[in-house]
């Protein structure tokens, strides 16, 4: 974990449009933290980052053309590792890790986080999904 978190103090210069990352907490399973030099922190849900990983991933279903990632509110983070100077790739509890969250994917979804989660329950509730896993017979 020390590895990991001087990996990710060593680095960055986001794009202009994104601010400076200046700390990443990974505080499993629950959550990651992420601070930017603008003075923005948002703390973001395991449950968050799974349904908008940036990765394609074979536990999407397709209802109506829309790709809809469902069953995920008790998913937690396992761990994580730097990926360059430029993000982090996260493993989760459902074995996804094939998403890589750079630091500038991290602002945003953080800038837009309420909205994001509010579409998406949305659309749970338009194709009559939950958030909640399937229960098992």
């Amino acid at each position: 974990m020390l590895k990991f978190q001087r990996a990710i103090h060593t680095y960055i210069h986001t794009p202009s449009n994104c601010p400076r990352l200046t700390k990443f907490s990974l505080h499993p399973p629950n959550s990651v933290e992420v601070e930017y030099a603008n003075g923005s922190v948002y703390k973001l849900s395991s449950e968050f980052l799974r349904i908008y990983s940036p990765a394609a991933d074979s536990k999407i279903r397709s209802v109506g053309g829309e790709k809809v990632i469902y069953g995920r509110r008790h998913v937690g983070i396992m761990s994580g590792e730097p990926v360059g100077n430029y993000g982090v790739r996260l493993l989760f509890d459902d074995l996804h890790k094939t998403g890589i969250y750079t630091w500038e994917y991290l602002y945003y979804i953080g800038s837009n986080k309420f909205t994001l989660m509010r579409n998406y329950i949305k659309t749970l509730q338009k194709h009559g999904l939950s958030r909640d896993p399937p229960r098992r017979s």
